[in-house]
């Protein structure tokens, strides 16, 4: 073979050699990137700042070996590109201790998702320091033992699209809430920048309260959650018309008040769960528009009138409670195209009648109760 046939072929072999290492070096870069210096050592400052208690995810977290990169680390999310800390998720992860304002973990301005959910924070405060996060798209506090009063810095994270702060409340002890939303900084205040917010949980979270209108402005939440949060005054008949809203939960809000709107045919909720509140009036015949409906839960509630037929076309709903309201009149019979129901309680009201024998096709029924009505003849029985 001639010198320069050789020298050809050997060149091409370098060029491929170098783009095929090139290549190579690239993807294990753009799947594994080496996290930054600074945010694994803001990792590490704040693993030793709390009590761990095995097991625990954060076991991994330790420099040297195959440990290196806290990108690999559990619990830790890497932007593919940069290599910045972008989501943290601890929840569950046996920590106990406080975190303050000069925690490390606000040295990590990159986040877009932090889940410290199912954790022991010891009754410390949620820092002011939490607000210059503001790439939080996701934020989870939920069970954490956090008290106090919610920072008001907490509004300006502009991009959150999911925010719970659900059950910090003190069961082990006298019963009160321990986290709440301080005079001066409303629920109103809270939500006024959430424009992209999707899923809301302050459950347990004290309130007291109205619900502001404000919150039927909002473009996309899917689910609002608000048990047990000191809720007063009237409800905004405005938020069941969300384009988007899936999940309505207000359970255990004694002094709120409220009605039915009229629902709309397109209406995407799945869920309204109202017990234990002062809604009142009658059951709008549009109900039958909610075809997605699977629970539908006004217990000890203050609704009044007959059952409209129209309930027969909620043919999703799994779960119906309507225990301890003042219904009156016949049971519909088309309660017996309900065919996916399972729980259905209708005691306490003022319900009259033979009880329509179309229960007997509710095969899948396991749950009934009637008590505390003026039914007259036989309750026809399903064999199984």
């Amino acid at each position: 073979m001639e010198p320069s046939l050789c020298y050809l072929i050997s060149k091409r072999f370098i060029i491929l050699l170098c783009l095929y290492t090139f290549l190579f070096t690239s993807i294990l870069s753009s799947t594994h990137p080496l996290c930054h210096e600074n945010e694994s050592s803001a990792l590490l400052q704040f693993k030793q700042s709390l009590e761990i208690i095995e097991p625990t995810k954060i076991a991994s977290w330790k420099l040297g070996g195959d440990n290196t990169d806290c990108c690999l680390w559990e619990g830790v999310d890497c932007d593919e590109n940069s290599g910045h800390v972008i989501g943290l998720d601890l929840s569950n992860s046996n920590l106990y201790g406080s975190i303050n304002s000069s925690s490390t973990l606000f040295q990590l301005v990159h986040l877009q998702s932090l889940n410290l959910a199912l954790n022991d924070f010891n009754y410390s405060e949620i820092p002011a320091r939490i607000g210059q996060l503001s790439r939080l798209k996701y934020l989870n506090l939920s069970s954490s033992v956090f008290s106090g009063n919610v920072p008001s810095e907490t509004s300006q994270l502009a991009n959150l699209s999911s925010f719970d702060l659900s059950y910090n409340f003190d069961f082990g002890g006298n019963g009160n809430y321990i986290l709440k939303l301080g005079i001066d900084f409303t629920l109103e205040n809270l939500v006024r920048n959430f424009t992209k917010l999707e899923y809301l949980d302050l459950s347990f979270v004290e309130i007291t309260s109205t619900v502001p209108q404000i919150m039927s402005n909002l473009s996309s939440p899917k689910s609002l959650v608000l048990i047990d949060c000191g809720l007063s005054g009237e409800f905004p008949i405005s938020i069941f018309h969300l384009p988007d809203l899936r999940i309505l939960k207000l359970d255990d809000n004694k002094d709120l008040n409220g009605h039915l709107p009229e629902f709309q045919v397109k209406s995407p909720l799945e869920i309204i769960s109202l017990p234990e509140t002062n809604f009142s009036g009658k059951l709008p015949t549009s109900i039958g528009n909610l075809r997605s409906l699977v629970d539908f839960n006004t217990y000890q509630c203050k609704f009044f009138g007959s059952i409209p037929a129209q309930l027969g076309n909620l043919k999703s709903v799994t779960s119906m409670d309507l225990f301890g309201n003042r219904f009156s009149g016949l049971v519909p019979s088309s309660i017996g195209n309900l065919t996916e129901l399972r729980f259905l309680r209708l005691g306490y009201n003022q319900l009259t009648g033979p009880f329509p024998p179309q229960i007997l096709n509710l095969s899948k029924l396991t749950y009934l109760y009637l008590a505390k009505n003026n039914f007259q003849g036989p309750i026809p029985i399903y064999n199984t």
